[in-house]
């Protein structure tokens, strides 16, 4: 799968995780399709997307049995380290600890997980 693929799932789950979850009409930035949106981000979504591939191949998809917060979670410190890699200074909020977010954003990064487990798994078949 090319890198700008496994991007665009991530940016898909994202996409409709926030529009499940976020109370009220979002942010248009956090709606914006895959061409929209700057470099750095695509480049980010296709990472975290190979982080959670590897993590659910590297543990022969008993992923599975995370709960959606373990999920969630996991996801959330891989975008943070991405954060810490194309921002020098970060704003607090887009480094906050999982205690800290929002919960449509837990919920959205619990969904986007679970969609790149079932892109990994589906593909394993």
């Amino acid at each position: 799968m090319q890198q700008s693929d496994r991007g665009r799932i991530f940016r898909q789950a994202w996409i409709d995780g926030v529009n499940s979850h976020y109370p009220g009409e979002p942010k248009p930035a956090y709606v914006a399709p895959w061409d929209d949106i700057p470099e750095w981000e695509q480049v980010s979504a296709a990472a975290v997307y190979d982080q959670v591939a590897e993590f659910v191949e590297s543990s022969s998809g008993n992923t599975s049995k995370l709960s959606r917060e373990q999920k969630g979670r996991w996801l959330a410190v891989c975008w943070i380290g991405q954060i810490y890699k194309h921002i020098p200074d970060p704003k607090p909020a887009y480094v906050a600890d999982w205690e800290q977010l929002p919960e449509w954003q837990r919920e959205t990064d619990a969904d986007i997980f679970e969609a790149i487990e079932r892109s990994v798994t589906k593909a394993a078949r």
